[in-house]
């Protein structure tokens, strides 16, 4: 969503706010309530900061200014890394994020700012899954992220891994939530797939920039991947793992809980399985997600694939859907009717010069955008 970026002494100020040492979110953001800017806060009497909500030490600490210096350092430091603040007041900054008990009233972002306003879904798990936990999570993923949905998970090993590959083989948007500053990669090992993020997605941290991936910073990152979005899905995890941990976080924040069913044998299923016995909703399918969505998130999955595949269908005088459409999806929308179904079949021997995972790809958009419903039997016809 373009937004001006906020100017360098307000930045400042932010950031000021956020290194006050002692001082968390929940304490920030009711200051904010009462004083409305950070700058305000930083002016204001030591015996108005306690009467916001702040202890004696920790409105001294606030009025002493102590935090500028550091502040100054992080402006460098996001600059040299093409980092940007966005503050809780910012138009940028994700609305249901900002409707959590506690919100972060900073994050750092690098890479594609626009993807803090699309459709999230988190995809969590365990750090030592299963092949088929890994395959069931890279495609999920995938056919999540070409239904429109922004991918979001944590960056860490196994599950977290392999839903931002997942999203990425099928170019869709992945958004990973740090334990650590934006400028650092953890675990290690995922450098290269850090700078596919930032090149193709985002990453988000709340965390200062350096600031080391300590283990008490992975509870606190678990409330923004899961009130970020508009659910959470959790593929395999132990009954008492992060990733049901975070399940029941988002539970708490009124987001939807979602489930792939695993092996009663692996330890790696008991997580998920018990989350559905306690009302998960089980996914087999990408659609068993998207049913589930508010009618709002629904029509707006919708309008932007239909935007994505066909242009703006407000502008005055734009070409109809067949007129705009990619070629590729042109072909086969040629080849269907709206009277009579058609089956794959004969649309694979008749769209020679398509390969078959092209037509199967170009029909899962054209589905996902209204075009096209799949009968019984792998029939199709046009809606339109």
């Amino acid at each position: 969503m373009p937004a001006p970026q906020i100017a360098r002494d307000e930045e400042l100020h932010w950031l000021a706010l956020r290194l006050v040492p002692g001082l968390g979110a929940r304490t920030a953001n009711k200051l904010l309530e009462r004083f409305r800017t950070p700058e305000a806060i930083f002016r204001a009497a030591r015996s108005e900061l306690e009467a916001a909500g702040a202890s004696g030490s920790l409105a001294q600490t606030i009025s002493s200014g102590c935090s500028f210096e550091d502040a100054v350092t992080q402006q460098q430091k996001m600059l040299e890394t093409a980092t940007t603040a966005v503050p809780i007041s910012d138009p940028r900054y994700p609305a249901r994020l900002r409707e959590i008990f506690d919100p972060p009233v900073l994050l750092f972002a690098r890479g594609r700012l626009e993807l803090l306003d699309s459709l999230m879904l988190a995809v969590v798990g365990t750090r030592r899954p299963t092949p088929y936990g890994v395959a069931a999570t890279e495609r999920l993923a995938a056919d999540l992220g070409r239904a429109g949905l922004t991918i979001v998970s944590g960056m860490a090993r196994g599950i977290d891994t392999a839903a931002h590959r997942g999203a990425l083989s099928a170019n869709a948007s992945t958004m990973a939530v740090l334990g650590c500053g934006a400028d650092l990669v953890y675990p290690s090992e995922n450098r290269k797939l850090a700078a596919q993020i930032i090149e193709q997605g985002l990453l988000v941290s709340e965390f200062p920039m350096g600031a080391p991936a300590y283990p008490q910073n992975f509870p606190i990152r678990n409330r923004v991947i899961s009130g970020i979005g508009a659910g959470v899905l959790v593929v395999e995890g132990a009954q008492y793992s992060g990733s049901s941990i975070t399940a029941r976080l988002a539970l708490e924040q009124g987001r939807e809980v979602f489930a792939v069913p695993g092996n009663i044998t692996s330890r790696m299923s008991w997580g998920p399985n018990l989350l559905i016995k306690q009302g998960a909703k089980l996914v087999q399918d990408w659609n068993d997600v998207i049913v589930e969505l508010s009618p709002e998130d629904r029509r707006s999955l919708i309008a932007r694939s239909q935007q994505r595949l066909f242009g703006e269908p407000d502008q005055p005088g734009a070409p109809g859907p067949e007129g705009s459409v990619n070629p590729a999806s042109r072909k086969i929308l040629s080849q269907l009717k709206v009277d009579s179904a058609t089956h794959i079949d004969a649309l694979l021997e008749a769209v020679e010069d398509l390969t078959s995972s092209e037509i199967i790809a170009g029909l899962f958009e054209l589905e996902m955008v209204g075009a096209v419903k799949q009968l019984p039997g792998k029939n199709f016809v046009k809606v339109w």
